[in-house]
């Protein structure tokens, strides 16, 4: 695999095309100005060290050594290496709901940027764990699959809208399930957990077996629930408030016991997120407290740097370019190698 490491400095090579632009032009210019004086044979006689070949050549030799130092600069590798990494820690699966519900204002600024709020401050805490996110509302969908990769989990949990999913509902048992396939079954002896972060209503199936088969598999179900028990309503994003076919305003209410029954179910922890830290806090202490397993993670690193030899290349053009000179040289033209009279 070839790339550049800093592929932005060779927009300078755009310069090369303007510098034979004006090359060109200040040769012509001359030549013009030379045609004032007289007979161009005649002015070539007069001036019999002067040139033509040699002011292009140096101009060449100079215009490759600047191409190469600018491609030397923008850090040319080729290849990597594939590693093997051991660690040890535990596979998590975040499951989020991103249903319209989730835009009430029970807890600032919504329930949604708060739980995005609470998953980046728990992925900061991870240090040789894995992490997935299946976002879900009526249906589920894997959009980070398991990886070590946090700065890039971490970016795309904040553009995550519930417009990604446009059908509505809170397909709860979808998305445990959605979470138990993304880790694959290759290994079951790995600590695995499922977080499940939720205002628990209008759950479309039937979430607590869902757990329960995930408990099964050895994955712990933890769920976060997030709002209050007396509701709020859902903004409609026009200033208003979602309301009913019948014109009454759309109170969201969390589900504290529906959620309950589905962390009993797993063999997880259920704990209710406010605007303070301890909801993250209390997770954070739970993970901690599953057997963390050795976990396998290739890496590919290593890019073979490339520079050197482009450098090398264009310091060698300069140093030639040096050493010609813009006129014949008298001495050295006196110089007669073959002996020839």
């Amino acid at each position: 695999m070839f790339r550049f490491a800093h592929i932005e400095f060779l927009w300078l090579l755009l310069a090369i095309p303007v510098l034979v632009a004006l090359h060109i032009w200040i040769t012509r210019r001359k030549r013009q100005q030379l045609q004032l004086f007289g007979d161009p044979e005649l002015m070539v006689e007069l001036m019999p060290n002067a040139s033509r070949i040699r002011p292009h050549v140096k101009f060449a030799l100079m215009l490759i050594a600047l191409s190469l130092l600018i491609i030397g600069i923008a850090r040319p590798q080729y290849g990597t290496k594939e590693q093997t990494v051991k660690r040890q820690g535990i596979e998590v699966m975040i499951a989020l709901d991103i249903s319209n519900s989730m835009l009430a204002e029970d807890v600032a600024p919504n329930r949604l940027e708060r739980a995005k709020q609470m998953l980046s401050k728990l992925v900061d805490q991870m240090v040789d764990d894995k992490l997935g996110l299946v976002v879900f509302a009526g249906d589920a969908f894997t959009q980070i699959p398991i990886t070590c990769d946090y700065v890039s989990a971490k970016m795309y949990l904040q553009s995550i809208t519930p417009d990604i999913i446009p059908a509505q509902g809170t397909a709860i048992g979808k998305a445990i399930t959605t979470c138990v396939s993304a880790f694959g079954t290759e290994d079951t002896e790995k600590s695995r957990a499922i977080i499940l972060i939720t205002d628990g209503e209008n759950h479309e199936d039937n979430a607590q077996e869902a757990a329960k088969m995930a408990k099964e598999k050895g994955i712990h179900v933890f769920v976060v629930g997030i709002g209050k028990p007396e509701g709020s309503p859902i903004p409609d994003g026009r200033g208003g408030f979602k309301k009913d076919r019948q014109g009454t305003v759309v109170v969201s209410r969390l589900s504290e016991d529906m959620c309950q029954e589905v962390a009993a179910a797993g063999g997880g922890m259920y704990v209710r997120a406010d605007n303070s830290n301890t909801a993250t806090r209390a997770l954070e202490k739970e993970i901690d407290k599953l057997g963390k397993q050795e976990i396998e993670t290739k890496v590919y690193s290593d890019y073979n740097e490339q520079y050197q030899s482009f450098i090398f290349i264009a310091l060698l053009l300069l140093v030639i370019d040096f050493f010609i000179f813009s006129r014949k040289n008298k001495s050295i033209s006196r110089i007669n190698l073959f002996g020839d009279k």
